[in-house]
């Protein structure tokens, strides 16, 4: 029996094949520059340009050698002063972080450099408008704390079911073989964002979870690719086969 679910694109209507279309260029737009905060914000933890292991093992379990403030400035801060700067903060906290030392020399270039954002306006950003809130940075990086996973995990966890949801209901109607294959496409992003999000959590006990998180999300990527070309070109440059059009085209 043929149900409306399993049928080819090219059997709907232009209106709905359009519907599937705007929904997946806004989807992958959005796919997109989530890569690009996720690149910004994880990169360059290790002081190395792009995005490692390490990195990951930093944002989540800590550096164990630097404080949170080396840290965020050899890695996504680095850019945001000048590399003398930088270094001249990194060595006031080697040298203990004195309060005189601070109010001679660091304000000013915090002053300058840092208070448009570190203002203490956003509760989830530091802030850097007195020598206490500062020396709260001052402390060994030990990664994101527990509040804060919890708090990204459960965005995460509706967010990308959300999008999964959509984008795999969409690709249900592509025609591809073996059918097993159609269905790991859909299952993989599904479970490589319980894999991924759980190992955020053990990578501050066992390093090496660190690894499930990256391969997590180049599969979760790799599936939203597949999904998203595959609907696409199947939506408008695809002729299905004799044998499957003869059968109504049903998927």
């Amino acid at each position: 029996m043929r149900g409306p679910h399993c049928i080819h694109f090219t059997l709907m209507p232009c209106s709905m094949r359009l519907l599937y279309t705007s929904a997946l260029v806004v989807l992958g737009v959005g796919y997109l520059f989530a890569m690009i905060y996720v690149f910004e914000s994880h990169a360059g933890h290790d002081g190395k340009p792009g995005l490692s292991v390490r990195d990951l093992i930093i944002a989540y379990s800590g550096s164990k050698a630097d404080t949170r403030l080396e840290t965020a400035l050899k890695g996504p801060m680095a850019s945001m002063l000048p590399t003398g700067e930088r270094d001249e903060i990194i060595a006031w906290v080697r040298r203990g972080a004195k309060e005189d030392e601070f109010e001679r020399t660091i304000a000013p270039i915090m002053e300058k450099r840092c208070l448009s954002c570190h203002n203490g306006s956003n509760p989830h950003i530091p802030a850097f408008g007195s020598y206490e809130k500062v020396m709260e940075m001052v402390e060994l990086d030990t990664g994101m704390d527990i509040f804060t996973l919890v708090r990204v995990s459960h965005i995460h966890l509706f967010g990308i079911t959300f999008i999964f949801f959509i984008t795999g209901y969409i690709f249900c109607h592509a025609y591809l073989r073996p059918a097993w294959l159609k269905c790991a496409i859909i299952v993989t992003p599904f479970l490589a964002i319980l894999f991924d999000i759980f190992s955020w959590y053990l990578t501050k006990v066992y390093e090496p979870f660190a690894w499930v998180v990256m391969i997590s999300g180049v599969l979760m990527g790799l599936a939203f690719a597949c999904q998203w070309l595959v609907s696409i070109y199947q939506m408008w440059f695809y002729r299905l086969p004799p044998e499957v059009a003869e059968n109504g085209g049903v998927v």
